[in-house]
């Protein structure tokens, strides 16, 4: 893998800092070899993050994080995530000075470097690429809802939310791999910036696309990793929340994928939206009732952000969850998949019949 640096500045474990923290945790694409927050500096990022160390270092700023590394970094990661989706004065500065020394620049945001006339100019003069994960096709690329997905018996499980940042692609991204691990062909498809960049093969940054062909596209990489990979699974990354009053990316990934069964992830402790805090944040029982009004399908699983939590309180709220919903409840990054596992397999038993302890049996 080629190696890139995250810029993080003050964000890094925060909701804005949601592309670093996905990236630390999980990077398929590239070899992350440093991370750069001031706050965090001198702190190992997976410990800082997952509460194990990884060897990530945490420098202060772009002159420290390339006098202390080993090797020039070939990419440079904008890792934060603003509510608004663009650079700062000062972020410009720090873009300019990475295409000097040579890297290549991974940008998430909506605004797109490539259209920038003094960022092309400068990735010209020094011999850079530069990547806008975010930037759609031509309208006379995409595709519009063709029905095909309707006509597939792959299971689509997407993994849906009461609020963005909230931690739904973290979840995607650990039950497939958990799913992996049991023995099936399993494939994860990314809408969004943090998971294509993290190295999803499947995927489509729907934030920044039409909603008419935010439709379409999610519906093409479905049959594309379909046609392609023969999935027994197949898992959708949501996005914001179907509830919420800003986004709209929640009903489109629903009507792309069509999926059959969707998980929730909910954070108890969070109170207001994240990027609208004067916007108090849904009921979970309220959310799931619209998800399966609106989806036409059942909610099989709770997931838990534990933001602000104990151990103690993330276990009551498991227990009571499952109570009040006689539904599986947990939090993966805590207890692992097990319980969604369990929850996919009920809903689809012929799953379980493909797992490697299946088979060996």
């Amino acid at each position: 893998m080629e190696t890139a640096i995250i810029y993080c500045e003050k964000e890094l474990g925060t909701m804005d800092g949601k592309t670093a923290n996905g990236l630390i945790r999980n990077s398929k694409k590239y070899q992350i070899i440093a991370v750069i927050d001031s706050l965090r500096a001198g702190m190992d990022a997976g410990e800082f993050i997952n509460g194990e160390p990884n060897g990530i270092p945490v420098f202060s700023n772009l002159d420290e994080t390339l006098q202390k590394l080993s090797q020039k970094p070939d990419h440079f990661i904008y890792g934060i995530a603003p509510s608004d989706a663009f650079l700062k004065e000062d972020e410009r500065a720090i873009i300019f000075k990475a295409i000097e020394n040579g890297m290549n620049i991974v940008n998430p945001l909506q605004e797109f470097f490539t259209e920038d006339e003094q960022f092309v100019k400068h990735a010209a003069k020094y011999k850079v690429k530069m990547i806008d994960v975010r930037k759609p096709k031509h309208k006379r690329d995409m595709g519009l809802f063709s029905g095909r997905v309707l006509n597939i018996n792959t299971p689509i499980v997407a993994v849906l939310g009461t609020d963005g940042a909230i931690g739904k692609r973290t979840t995607s991204v650990l039950l497939e791999e958990a799913l992996l691990k049991a023995g099936l062909n399993a494939v994860f498809v990314a809408t969004g910036q943090t998971g294509l960049i993290q190295g999803a093969k499947y995927g489509v940054a729907i934030d920044a696309i039409p909603f008419q062909y935010m439709i379409g596209e999610i519906e093409n990489e479905i049959m594309k990793a379909h046609d392609q990979e023969n999935p027994d699974i197949i898992i959708i990354e949501g996005q914001g929340a179907l509830s919420h009053p800003a986004y709209i990316s929640s009903c489109g990934i629903i009507r792309g994928a069509r999926p059959g069964a969707i998980i929730v992830q909910h954070a108890p402790k969070r109170e207001n939206l994240g990027d609208f805090n004067f916007m108090k944040m849904p009921q979970l029982d309220n959310e799931i009732k619209l998800i399966e009004a609106f989806s036409q399908s059942k909610v099989i699983a709770i997931t838990i952000n534990h933001e602000r939590m104990s151990d103690q309180e993330i276990d009551r709220a498991i227990t009571e969850y499952e109570q009040q919903f006689s539904i599986p409840a947990t939090d993966v990054l805590k207890h692992g998949c097990d319980k969604l596992l369990d929850s996919i397999f009920d809903k689809y038993p012929e799953l379980k019949n493909k797992t490697k302890k299946a088979v060996a049996n």
